[in-house]
This record gives C-alpha cells, structure tokens and sequence, in this order.
C-alpha cells in the first residue's frame, strides 16, 4: 500500500512538473477537467493538426479525429503532421499516430469516414463528446452538422484557414463561466460599509500612541479607514470627486510621523494609502452584469433540471436580499502590502473569516433551495460554494446565436454587418468573402482560382456570388475589386503559417470552455493576416 501512495505522489509531482505552467494559469481543477475531456475533430487539415496539436500537448484526455480523406501531396506540403511516405494513407490515422506521439497521458481514435457519412449513418456519433472542431468544411455539410449539435446541447468550434484569412465560428447555446479572471479586478476592501468584525479591528489600532516601528508597518487598509473615519465625522458621506480625493490624500498625510526636526519620516506605508485611495474609496455594489444574472429566468425559475451554477446565482441572490443588506458575500482576499506579518495576518484573517461566515450563509440557502426542489441538500460541495461566492463578482453567462439563425435570412444580424461595412477594410469583409466563396462553391462544386488558368475568370463570377448573397439579405453595401481579385488568387489555398495562428487561437478557446475558465468569444472572430489585425463579431 505504501508503494502505491508513493507512486501516487510521485506521478502527482512529475505531472506537476511537467504541466507547471498552465497549472498557474487554469488550477489542478482546470487541469483536471482539461483531463477528462473527450474532444473530437473533423478533418486533419493543417489547421487541425495544429488545433489538435495545442491541445494534446496541455494534456487534453483523448481525442477523436474524424476524416475520411486519403493523404494527398498537397497535404505533406502544408501538414506537418503527415510526411511524404504517407501519401495515399488514411489521412485521420497518420494525424492520430503521429499527433498520439506528442503526450503520452492522451488518448488518440481516429474514424476513417467523412462528417456528412457520420451525420447520415449515425446521427448520435458526435454526441458522447465534450465539443466539437470542425475545420475547412464545406458549407452544406457545415450547417448540418451545426444543426445536429445544436440540438444536442454539444459546443461546436467551427475553424477555417482560406488563403490569408483566418476564422473561428462558436455555436454553444449556454455557457457558464465561474471563474473569469479578469484581467484588472478591483479588490473588495468593504471600507464604505465596514462590517462589525472589520470595524473591531481598525479600532483596535490607536494611531497616535503607537511606537515609530509599529507606525511605520501600519497595513494602508487601516489607515485609509481609520482616515476614513475622520472625513466621515465630518462630511458625513465618503469623498468622491477628485478635489475630495485630494483633500483626503491630504488628511493621510497629516498623519505621517514627524522628526524631532518637524520634517516628515520615510514611511512607505503612508504612501503606499495615498496611492490607494482611487482603490479603497471604489463603492461596494452588485456589478451591472450580475444584476442581469440575476434577472435572468433561469435564475428566477429553477427547475431539479437546472445547472449547479443557476441553484448558485439564485442563493447568492438571496443572500444579496438578506444577509448581505445589497451586497455579495465578501470575497475574503486583500493585496500584498507593507505591513509586518502579524498586522497583515491578522488583518487577511479579519476578511477571510467574514467571507466564510458569508459562504456558509449562501451554502444555507443552497441547501434549502435544493431541497425545495427535491434533490439532495448536499449535492453542491462547500468547496463549489466557496468558489462561487469568492468569484460572485465575475461570473459571466455566454449565449451564441446558433448558425441556423446566422444563415437565415430572415434572423441573420444584417445591422451589424452593414455597420462595419462603414469601414470598407474592416474584417467583416473578409466574412462577407468567405460566405462569397462558398456560395461559389455550391453553384460550382469547387472553389475559385484553384488553379491558375481558372483565376481570370473565377473573379466575374465571384463578384456575382458575393453579390448575390449581399442582395437576398438586403445587405446594402459593396465590396472593393481588390478582395473579389484577392480571394481569387488564393485558390481555396491553407497556409501553414495561417493555420498555425488559428490552431493557437482555437486550442485557447477549446481550453476555455472545457475548463469553464477564462470568457471565451462571442461568436465569430477574423483574422487578417495581410494587415496582421483581428477583430470580433456577433453574428
């Protein structure tokens, strides 16, 4: 047995090693459902591979290609995931055997059949998979597939390189995101509204007897409140414009201790509150977004079907109304900051044990609310109530318009075309090209300017398609000669070098959703690798 703990632990610390850095990115949970995930891709195009490639390496559990191509000489040129001895080879195993390679901890399938046979032969195949990467698909085969996996409930990525253009299209119909990390939060000091045990604390400093060592380790969180306190005597309400803010920094700095010399001491801590003022003096309130959370029906109509994070949103909504007077359960976390460590400790313990004190409420109302609706009180774990309660300020809920919608032209957001299309070269042009080119494809069975004796004459009828497709929306703009010339000259052609960008670009998102980390985009997303710029779109 003790051999098998050993094992254990060291597995856990080579895996620790070998995964270091995005552990710092994503959490061992992150990694963990990273782990479990069974991802499945349609086509070992070079974008593919690449894609695949980005997420076989983190160490994603196992993947499924699905492709019933046979390598070509094109494909060695631009793959290098398939060399020249495999030419003629099923193009999905050499991707498998060869992508299987890169990480040991994964698991490689591969079907040797195409996406529309799948989709024919057996409808539920792509259901038993966490999501769905589909790349340079035709458009028929594409909305079919969108079609099905939108009735599932089953995120689809959908991933194309088209000369020098890139894009990725997410169809998921709910995805909920606890943990967001916003790049620049704002901390959650509470010192507008200080609670009891907060208030105990600050008064337990008395800033005028202290010795000068003591002085000078003062964490800023208490000056600026014990600051606070004096201001609030006096103006009753808490500064807000900039002149007060100056006023303030001004009081703060009464307070530095002076030499015998009257010349103020060196006390960085002193400055460090004065720097932070913009910081502490931020309002506590619910943000915008979160309102709209709680608004939500699914937050105001549980059902036993409901998902772990709606039975949350409502508990905290709850807690919000009572316990929390307006406001979320504290977060429990302060900055780094001068201090000596017994003052910082102290002051960390003050929050963190209100932020507990708060979770164990949410966790209360929790229970209730799953018991009301006959499922087990203690089927959401405290841990899952901790994590959601430190994140309550953060969380987002992401709803795609499905590719149906999209391509209907009755629901299709011809508004946010037209306006883009303000700008002739902005990258919805490059959108516009792309559903040109399909439309070429479909009344041609092929794509323009795939070899060069086509290229002169693909541009006419290019124009016509892209046209066309322009007219039956009532989409009332025009598109410069020079991109109808341009998407000519790229015969349909996938550039390593594109593939490779969106292979990274597509792994980061595919990471997002199955981690349930990070906001992924909302929905579709350009690259232009000429004028090396990208932009989003809600389409």
């Amino acid at each position: 047995a003790m051999a098998a703990v050993h094992g254990l632990t060291h597995g856990k610390a080579v895996k620790e090693q070998k995964y270091d850095r995005q552990l710092r990115l994503w959490g061992d949970h992150g990694q963990e459902a990273l782990e479990s995930a069974h991802v499945c891709l349609v086509n070992a195009t070079a974008t593919g591979t690449e894609i695949l490639k980005n997420l076989v390496l983190p160490g994603i559990g196992s993947f499924t290609i699905v492709d019933g191509n046979q390598v070509t000489g094109e494909d060695v040129g631009n793959n290098f995931f398939l060399t020249k001895d495999s030419i003629g080879k099923s193009r999905a195993q050499t991707a498998t055997e060869i992508l299987q390679e890169l990480n040991t901890d994964v698991s490689g399938n591969f079907v040797d059949e195409s996406a529309d046979k799948l989709l024919e032969n057996d409808p539920t195949f792509f259901h038993k998979f966490n999501l769905v990467v589909a790349t340079q698909l035709p458009e028929s085969i594409l909305l079919q597939l969108a079609d099905n996996l939108w009735k599932a409930g089953i995120p689809l990525l959908v991933c194309r390189t088209y000369g020098l253009t890139g894009y990725m299209r997410l169809a998921i119909k709910e995805h909920t995101v606890v943990e967001s990390h916003p790049d620049n939060a704002l901390e959650d000091l509470r010192l507008d509204s200080v609670f009891p045990e907060l208030k105990k604390h600050i008064d337990s400093y008395d800033l005028e007897h202290m010795e000068r060592k003591d002085h000078c380790h003062i964490p800023w969180i208490i000056i600026v409140a014990k600051c606070l306190e004096k201001w609030w005597s006096e103006k009753s309400q808490i500064p807000k414009t900039y002149k007060e803010k100056e006023a303030f920094r001004d009081l703060i700095r009464k307070e530095i201790l002076k030499n015998e010399n009257g010349v103020p001491e060196d006390e960085e801590n002193f400055e460090e509150a004065i720097k932070n003022v913009n910081t502490a003096l931020n309002p506590t309130k619910v943000p915008s977004g979160l309102e709209d959370i709680f608004n939500d029906d699914r937050c105001n109509n549980l059902t036993s079907q409901s998902s772990s994070f709606w039975m949350l949103a409502c508990a905290v909504k709850e807690f919000v109304a009572k316990e929390g007077n307006g406001n979320l359960p504290v977060r429990g976390t302060i900055p780094d900051m001068i201090a000596d460590s017994e003052k910082f400790i102290k002051l960390q313990n003050v929050y963190r044990e209100r932020a507990n004190k708060d979770a164990a409420a949410v966790s209360n109302h929790t229970a209730s609310l799953l018991q009301s609706l006959g499922k087990n009180p203690e089927s959401i774990q405290e841990k899952e109530v901790k994590l959601f309660c430190r994140n309550a300020a953060f969380l987002r809920v992401i709803s795609c318009r499905s590719l149906a919608e999209e391509y209907g032209t009755e629901t299709t957001n011809k508004d946010e075309i037209s306006s883009c299309m303000d700008n002739p070269d902005s990258e919805m042009v490059l959108y516009i090209m792309l559903r040109g080119v399909d439309r070429f494809y479909q009344q041609h069975g092929r794509y323009p300017g795939v070899y060069n004796y086509q290229v002169e004459d693909d541009i006419g009828k290019l124009k016509l398609c892209v046209n066309g497709m322009l007219q039956e929306y009532g989409i009332p703009v025009t598109i410069k000669d020079d991109y109808i010339h341009e998407f000519c000259r790229y015969g349909a052609s996938e550039p390593h070098s594109v593939a490779s960008f969106i292979g990274g670009c597509a792994a980061q998102e595919v990471i997002k959703i199955l981690t349930a980390q990070f906001v992924p985009f909302n929905n579709t997303y350009i690259y232009n690798a000429m004028s090396q710029t990208s932009a989003t779109f809600q389409l």
